[in-house]
């Protein structure tokens, strides 16, 4: 076993999206038809029966319009397990009614016999290096065996399916015990940690966020215990999407923009979606000064969003990534100058090296992300609400990592803009603040007063005079008052401890 990578190429994280795209209320006609082809490619180039009837079969398949609906299950907790993994791996708990994923029972018992024909040669194979080799060669075949399993999307929530006979308590799927068995039999660290993050792997194909978080922290503390620098590193990627989708932009942020550099889970991602993860968890989270040295500054992020000067300059490294003159004080809108937007941008034609992977990116228009990343930096706030709405239409409802949490980085967004603008003054004007965001005045009131009553802006609005006064925090102020009432408790610590010890030494007495 050698430092490369092993158990990298299944499952295929591409079909998920293609499911994720199939189900989603907000995907283009041509989109959906796409995304179909591919899926009906992938099962067949694949023999992905089990996924195959998970998806399509007419009474039980979540695909299919008359039997997505259906939640008949041979128990309770079948029918729970069903439930979670559908709202999961679907891009919304009502799947599309446009949805049509036939179901073909020839194409199904072909691929059956193909996957019992290949099972059937991988346990010879074990068979044989059990008794005529080693352990080595006994290990290659248990892990073809594993990867069969989780290149034909094999899961838990195919239970019932003869062909497919699971445990009793429906935990387990045959691919994760069969990479577990391995795990347990290995003694190489590089290996093990292959292992985890292809059940890392399998869980995010599935949407089990609880099964992908136990692994990043196993897979994590083995990567401590000696690591080596590739697996390190690819783990940050792993452990930055899952963060994503826990909505914990503020810790994926800085692991997802380390990884521009040096990324090469492609198994995981394209770069061109870790682009996006990296710009919109850096934009959310960061603070401005680290969010023009990270984003609006970094090398990686300018040689794709930025304009031809910037590419140019990016790739050639005299982009500078540090902190910018005068970058403490907020620009006004009016002072902003637009630049040339970015066109869409083939990632192929950067750096590519030639890989297999590189040649599975495909070409990618940043123009709406780059417009957000510019018109928030710049203060161009109408700009920037123009900008947010059209990632939100062709990035947050079109990728099913950034799907669930799509209002809440909206929303938050919203208020960084609004807080950017509001801390550059004493009062504002409430019509020309709407005004600069492209708003009307009600909308605008409207959506500060949610800010407001739930402390996120230090401001109060005078609809009478049509003004907003921002409340500028203390911190002196703030200081001395943490300092009384931390003071107070630890007095009244002290009082409850004496009165305590006092009895004690009576009762001794």
């Amino acid at each position: 076993m050698g430092s490369d990578p092993q158990y990298a190429k299944y499952p295929d994280l591409s079909l998920a999206q293609d499911i994720f795209v199939l189900t989603n209320p907000s995907s283009s006609p041509s989109s959906r038809q796409s995304s179909l082809k591919s899926l009906q490619n992938g099962v067949s180039e694949h023999q992905m029966a089990p996924l195959y009837r998970y998806l399509a079969h007419p009474t039980e398949g979540v695909l299919n319009v008359s039997g997505g609906g259906s939640t008949r299950r041979p128990s309770t907790s079948g029918t729970s397990s069903r439930s979670n993994g559908t709202s999961s791996i679907v891009g919304s708990r009502k799947v599309a009614s446009t949805v049509d994923f036939p179901w073909d029972e020839s194409l199904y018992d072909e691929l059956i016999k193909k996957n019992e024909e290949e099972l059937e040669k991988f346990r010879k194979e074990e068979e044989e290096a059990a008794e005529k080799a080693g352990d080595t060669e006994v290990q290659a075949a248990q892990g073809k065996i594993a990867e069969f399993w989780a290149r034909v999307g094999d899961k838990v929530w195919l239970s019932g399916l003869e062909t497919l006979q699971l445990s009793a308590n429906f935990e387990k799927e045959k691919a994760l015990s069969s990479y577990e068995a391995i795990f347990e039999k290995t003694g190489i660290l590089g290996t093990k940690i292959d292992l985890v993050l292809a059940i890392i792997r399998i869980g995010m194909f599935f949407g089990d966020k609880v099964m992908v978080k136990k692994n990043i922290d196993r897979a994590k503390a083995l990567v401590e215990s000696g690591g080596d620098w590739d697996r390190r590193n690819r783990l940050k990627a792993y452990q930055g999407l899952h963060l994503l989708t826990t909505r914990s932009y503020n810790l994926a942020a800085p692991l997802l923009l380390d990884s521009l550099s040096t990324f090469t889970s492609y198994e995981l991602c394209t770069y061109s979606s870790l682009v996006v993860y990296s710009v919109l968890a850096g934009s959310v989270s960061l603070k401005r000064v680290d969010f023009k040295a990270k984003v609006v500054d970094a090398p990686e992020i300018r040689a794709i969003l930025g304009d031809g000067e910037d590419k140019l300059a990016a790739l050639s490294g005299a982009t500078s990534a540090g902190v910018g003159a005068g970058d403490e004080e907020m620009r006004d809108a009016s002072s902003a100058t637009p630049t040339p937007a970015p066109t869409a941008v083939n990632l192929t034609i950067l750096g590519s090296s030639g890989s297999v992977q590189a040649e599975a990116e495909t070409q990618v228009d940043f123009t709406s992300l780059a417009g957000l990343v510019r018109s928030l930096y710049v203060g161009n706030y109408q700009s920037f609400f123009v900008a947010l709405a059209a990632v939100e239409e062709n990035f947050l409802t079109q990728d099913r990592y950034l799907y669930e949490h799509r209002g809440w980085f909206v929303r938050e967004m919203r208020l960084r803009g609004y807080q950017q603008l509001l801390q550059s003054y004493r009062v504002v004007g409430l019509k020309s603040m709407a005004t600069d965001f492209g708003v009307s005045v009600d909308f605008l009131d409207r959506d500060l007063a949610k800010f407001i009553a739930a402390d996120r802006i230090p401001c109060t609005i005078d609809r009478v005079n049509g003004i907003i006064e921002t409340n500028r925090p203390d911190d002196k102020n703030k200081q001395y008052t943490d300092v009384v009432k931390q003071g107070d408790s630890l007095i009244t610590k002290l009082q409850k401890y004496g009165q305590a010890v006092r009895l004690r030494g009576s009762e001794r007495g």
